[in-house]
């Protein structure tokens, strides 16, 4: 089932939908400030640089290339002020910083106030080599680069908080699943106890009478002996049942407590009751939606789960399934053995973004 956080799929998102569009300003900042084939390769340099940081910003590892990409990118800016004369090439210098500046541990603002000043006095040295009008190049080359800077700061750092949310609630989400299946060990462990706990505690006792008894009423030693000997076999089947989620599983109360383990993990939970269950169906039925439960829990990134109860049947259908092969579920193909030794079937498949696991008894629908 997919397991890649929605923070990854939102960068990816934004890798999609705005890489082509960065690819496209960059080429035109070539395209407009170069004057020669030389210029063009070194603003070509700085464009790349920009490309490159943004690819790994896009997979949230921007820190690892910030340095050599903002050398290139600050490199690029001057020249393109002092020698080719283009007003565009502070693209690159701007967008690694944008992309890097929020993402810092510390310092964030000052670094954004640092980044700002050195475009705007890098722009400024046009007029060290310009006989053009002052006011319409500083507006090319200080005012503009400048503004677009900070505008373009100002809405990357909501943006890194919205990140930071998405992650926060994501990682809630991972320890409310945990502590779901947790809650769900702690009830098997409290069944297993009500199990061996009290069986051994009356073994101890007729044990003990059974010894006081050997010698003064034999008979009623072999009896006591022999109801140790039943009580210990009963305990092996119930507790065998227990291992393989058969014991007192009712489906009313496993589809409630499957409710309350997806509603805990933030999943959402609809239930459809075409009709009301056959009891010899019942149990089968819920040891699939126990599995199911459990599986989604511990393997999916689910938000949505729906189940579907007829007479004869039970389908679980969940989202965020992966779109490669269909995973080992080991649990699910034991209990498809034993729904096929009653007359089922269990199937289990993935399709278009859903997981979908069902059971039924086609024989007995008939009948």
């Amino acid at each position: 089932m997919d397991t890649e956080p929605a923070q990854g799929k939102l960068r990816r998102l934004n890798l999609t939908m705005f890489f082509p569009l960065l690819v496209v300003g960059g080429v035109v900042v070539v395209a407009s400030d170069a004057r020669t084939w030389w210029q063009a390769l070194v603003l070509g340099a700085g464009v790349l640089a920009a490309m490159i940081a943004f690819v790994r910003w896009a997979a949230g590892e921007v820190l690892r290339v910030a340095i050599p990409c903002l050398i290139v990118t600050a490199a690029v800016w001057p020249f393109s002020v002092l020698v080719a004369g283009g007003s565009s090439a502070f693209f690159g210098v701007f967008l690694v910083g944008s992309l890097v500046v929020p993402q810092l541990p510390r310092h964030r603002v000052a670094a954004a106030v640092a980044l700002i000043a050195y475009i705007a006095g890098v722009g400024a040295m046009r007029l060290l080599v310009s006989d053009e009008d002052v006011t319409g190049e500083l507006t090319s080359f200080v005012f503009v680069p400048a503004a677009i800077t900070a505008v373009v700061l100002g809405l990357m750092f909501p943006n890194k908080r919205f990140y930071d949310v998405v992650k926060e609630l994501e990682e809630s989400r991972e320890r409310e699943a945990e502590l779901a299946v947790i809650r769900e060990r702690v009830r098997f462990a409290g069944d297993l106890h009500d199990i061996q706990g009290h069986t051994l505690h009356v073994v101890k006792l007729k044990t003990a009478l059974a010894r006081k008894l050997v010698d003064i009423d034999a008979e009623r030693a072999k009896q006591e002996l022999g109801e140790i000997h039943a009580l210990v076999a009963d305990t092996i089947t119930q507790t065998k049942e227990l291992a393989y989620a058969q014991r007192r599983l009712n489906l009313s109360a496993e589809l409630e407590n499957a409710r309350n383990l997806f509603e805990a993990a933030g999943i959402r939970v609809r239930v459809n009751r075409e009709a009301d269950v056959d009891p010899e169906a019942g149990r089968l039925l819920g040891q699939v939606l126990r599995e199911t439960t459990t599986n989604i829990l511990r393997h999916a990134q689910a938000t949505r789960v729906r189940i579907t109860l007829s007479e004869w049947s039970i389908s679980i259908v969940n989202d965020g399934a992966q779109r490669g092969p269909l995973p080992e579920l080991r649990g699910l193909a034991a209990l498809r053995q034993r729904v096929a030794a009653d007359g089922g079937e269990l199937t289990v498949e993935q399709e278009d973004g859903q997981f979908v696991t069902a059971a039924s008894f086609p024989a007995r629908e008939e009948s």
